[in-house]
């Protein structure tokens, strides 16, 4: 079973290109705006007392500073990711239809759960993996470019950046968000999932039509919002952040000097035990299996012409 899943997320990787061609693309561009943020900045004659402020500041606030920009990139790959499976889920099995090679990988001796469910897991883990993957390697790229410019301005990268960075903290506390961000949402995955195999054309209008235009019935017809707040405060509130609104404080300069006081962490602002004791995290993973059930059902009785 593992040998076939891992032969199957292969080939969602050969098939589905964009799995890795979209981080690898906005890594490459925020590192060419890094540079070219650099050189502009280096125009400014008040640079060499910015770096000399920076340099007299307290650790807290030089861990701080750098996680807010390390977050900048990560909020970044993580709408990138979030697009991009919205889009492989839609057209997973949608695709394999469209171009007639669901009849090559019947002829394989491979059921259509074990198909269906990798293409599940590449969009609830390998997405997010992969996702991780590149902003590590992207912070470390950006960070690299950063010293080389502090270096030749006179500048001690290592105290500015790397002595402060807490890089594995960061990074822990970003693929908890990843995810947990695609557990959270895996309802709405498994749905894409199923209108991917039922749909015969543009499964975006018949995935999206119906989460908007059903709440707007029910609260007209009705006077409730169940779909609405399932649908739309689903997808606003994850319980695995303490408090929603600390995001928005780290990028705002006049909280920013009492959060380095406070020395706050990305890692400080998760709650991973109230994540997995929530029951909207398994209500949600139990919608996103009959989904995805009836996705394998409509695979295997659709007609494939």
């Amino acid at each position: 079973m593992m040998r076939t899943q891992f032969a199957l997320i292969q080939r969602e990787f050969w098939e589905h290109r964009s799995i890795y061609v979209t981080p690898i693309v906005i890594g490459l561009v925020i590192s060419l705006m890094s540079i070219t943020g650099q050189v502009s900045i280096s125009a400014s004659e008040h640079v060499d007392t910015a770096i000399l402020g920076m340099s007299n500041v307290s650790e807290e606030a030089r861990a701080t500073t750098v996680s807010v920009m390390m977050l900048v990139v990560f909020i970044l790959f993580a709408l990138a990711a979030a697009v991009l499976t919205i889009f492989y889920s839609l057209d997973s099995l949608y695709a394999e239809r469209k171009d007639k090679s669901i009849l090559f990988w019947r002829s394989v001796p491979v059921t259509d759960f074990e198909t269906v469910l990798s293409k599940l897991l590449v969009a609830l883990i390998v997405i997010p993996l992969v996702t991780f993957g590149a902003v590590m390697v992207t912070h470390l790229l950006v960070g690299v470019i950063m010293s080389i410019w502090l270096a030749i301005r006179g500048g001690d990268a290592w105290h500015l950046i790397w002595e402060a960075a807490p890089l594995a903290g960061n990074w822990t506390a970003m693929l908890a968000m990843l995810l947990g961000s695609a557990l959270w949402l895996s309802p709405f995955v498994g749905w894409f999932l199923l209108v991917s195999g039922y749909s015969k054309r543009s499964p975006i209008l018949l995935a999206f039509l119906p989460i908007i235009v059903l709440p707007l019935l029910e609260r007209s017809f009705l006077g409730t919002q169940l779909l609405g707040n399932a649908i739309f405060v689903r997808s606003a509130q994850n319980p695995i952040f303490k408090d929603a609104d600390t995001l928005s404080y780290m990028f705002k300069d006049d909280d920013l000097h009492s959060l380095a006081e406070s020395g706050i962490s990305l890692v400080s602002i998760l709650d991973i035990g109230r994540f997995l004791g929530s029951p909207g995290l398994w209500l949600g993973l139990i919608v996103c299996g009959l989904f995805t059930t009836a996705a394998i059902y409509v695979r295997r009785y659709r007609d494939e012409s």
